[in-house]
């Protein structure tokens, strides 16, 4: 398929996926922070997994060789999604629930939450680069 591309599609999807690269390491970073300041909040285990949340669809890496780019982008796209609504809920109970004393990781949750939905909006670009 990427011979097919014209020059400024393959430019294009390019430019996505090394901006949906830098955006992801910076995801990364600020989703253990905010794992981390939300177990100290709650007093959780500090060897809690974000692979364990319930809601949130695993990688399913180890069959990605036997998948087409499309169907990988699909899958992963599916999982940002789901991890997309789960923020939007923690943020909307911890706005509930918790005061000004909170502030700090409601604003750290809002910006989490943030990232996951421009990365997800980078593979729904990057889909649609691939039909």
């Amino acid at each position: 398929m990427a011979a097919a591309e014209s020059p400024s599609a393959a430019l294009r999807r390019r430019d996505l996926c090394s901006r949906g690269i830098r955006l992801a390491g910076k995801m990364r970073a600020d989703v253990v922070d905010l794992l981390d300041a939300y177990v100290e909040q709650q007093g959780l285990d500090a060897s809690a997994s974000v692979a364990a949340v319930e809601g949130v669809p695993l990688a399913a890496v180890e069959r990605w060789d036997e998948q087409t780019g499309t169907q990988r982008l699909l899958e992963n796209l599916a999982a940002y999604r789901a991890f997309r609504a789960l923020l939007a809920q923690m943020l909307e109970e911890q706005r509930e629930q918790l005061g000004e004393a909170d502030a700090g990781l409601g604003r750290a949750l809002a910006a989490v939450l943030l990232q996951v939905s421009a990365f997800a909006y980078h593979l729904e670009e990057l889909l649609r680069l691939e039909s």
